[in-house]
């Protein structure tokens, strides 16, 4: 009983220090400060690294991700609102990914050929959908777009980069951006029922799109975006290679991006 009281008294000692040194820091934006709190959330980079790096090629560097991401740390204490009733971490973590995704774009690392190959990819779907009624197989892709089964699987792990925004930006603006988290933050002072009703819409498209995916892929979103487990993890849940989950990843994506267009 002894210890259980004393890594409460721990706990929240260690709350309380981190509380203060938030007010301090909002107070008077002092950099030292603001290092300190850089330094106690440096952990979210690695995490997030870590998830954003488990569908990339193995040739992108881990530590390159996380250089990236800590500028979305820095951006995150820097425009953090404790006012506002968001966690840190959540708010931070959207901001961590969006910087990380932001380098891999900007260094433009997808050949324009397998970009081209992803446009076609979704009008073959699209196509398929509307001609059979439901969500076509690899084969029946495979076919309409005059190649083996075996060249669609490669493709599909070649465009894991292309899509490692993947959900977060299938709701996003007319430019495929995702929508920034501190758009959806609540203000207490102020209710925008346009904005909620707008949000509570989208949310439904999604969940809409993500029923009709078939069963693999649909086990595929649920475990990696509503379970957190990585690409890894949910290879060895199902009993396939890494490899195997990126391009069923890879696949729900670009699937949900036809049946979103379709919804709305």
């Amino acid at each position: 009983m002894g210890d259980g009281a004393d890594e409460r008294a721990a706990a929240s000692a260690a709350d309380a220090a981190l509380a203060d040194l938030w007010a301090r820091y909002v107070a008077g934006r002092d950099a030292a400060l603001r290092d300190r709190l850089i330094l106690h959330y440096a952990p979210l980079v690695k995490y997030v690294a870590g998830r954003v790096g488990s569908g990339l090629p193995a040739h992108v560097e881990q530590a390159d991700l996380v250089s990236y991401g800590t500028f979305g740390l820095i951006d995150a204490i820097t425009r953090y609102e404790p006012s506002r009733e968001v966690k840190f971490e959540s708010y931070a973590m959207a901001r961590i990914r969006g910087a990380i995704i932001d380098e891999l774009r900007s260094t433009d690392w997808i050949p324009r050929s397998v970009r081209m190959k992803a446009r076609e990819f979704e009008r073959t779907v699209a196509s398929l959908e509307t001609k059979l009624q439901r969500s076509p197989t690899d084969s029946e892709v495979a076919q309409a777009m005059g190649v083996e089964v075996e060249e669609i699987r490669k493709f599909l792990g070649q465009l894991s980069l292309v899509n490692v925004v993947a959900l977060d930006e299938l709701l996003g603006d007319d430019e495929g951006g995702a929508p920034r988290l501190v758009d959806t933050l609540k203000d207490t002072s102020a209710l925008d029922p346009q904005a909620m009703a707008e949000h509570g819409e989208a949310r439904q498209l999604l969940a809409r799109a993500v029923e009709q995916l078939p069963d693999r892929e649909k086990v595929v979103v649920s475990l990696y975006y509503f379970e957190g487990l990585t690409l890894a993890e949910i290879g060895r849940v199902l009993g396939v290679t890494e490899s195997r989950i990126c391009q069923l990843h890879t696949k729900a994506v670009l699937h949900l991006r036809t049946k979103l267009a379709d919804i709305a």
